[in-house]
């Protein structure tokens, strides 16, 4: 009889063992993963923000009066008075432009 507690009390032990193992490397596993996630979303937050931080800087350049002029020559082609447009085309030595592939 005393051999049967005994018994009966190493195989709790043991059960209350596995149990508490399985849960604790589960419970490791699943730090892991959200470890992983959270590196990945500082990731994309970090390039989030240097990208909002050029954008930024873009606002901030175009806002003066020389990104103005900037601007209005580069997309609208826009001149000051008195100054000429010249548009330069580079041809290559078997007769095609840059433009035609």
């Amino acid at each position: 009889m005393v051999r049967l507690r005994w018994v009966l009390l190493v195989a709790s032990v043991l059960c209350l063992v596995a149990i508490m193992g399985t849960a604790y490397f589960m419970e490791i596993r699943k730090v892991r993963r959200l470890s992983e996630l959270l590196d990945s979303r500082m990731n994309y937050l970090i390039e989030l923000t240097r990208r909002n931080q050029k954008m930024e800087e873009k606002l901030k350049f175009y806002s003066t009066p020389e990104g103005i002029a900037r601007l209005a020559r580069e997309q609208f082609n826009m001149t000051f008075p008195g100054e000429k447009f010249y548009e330069i085309e580079i041809v290559s030595s078997d007769g095609l432009s840059n433009d035609n592939p």
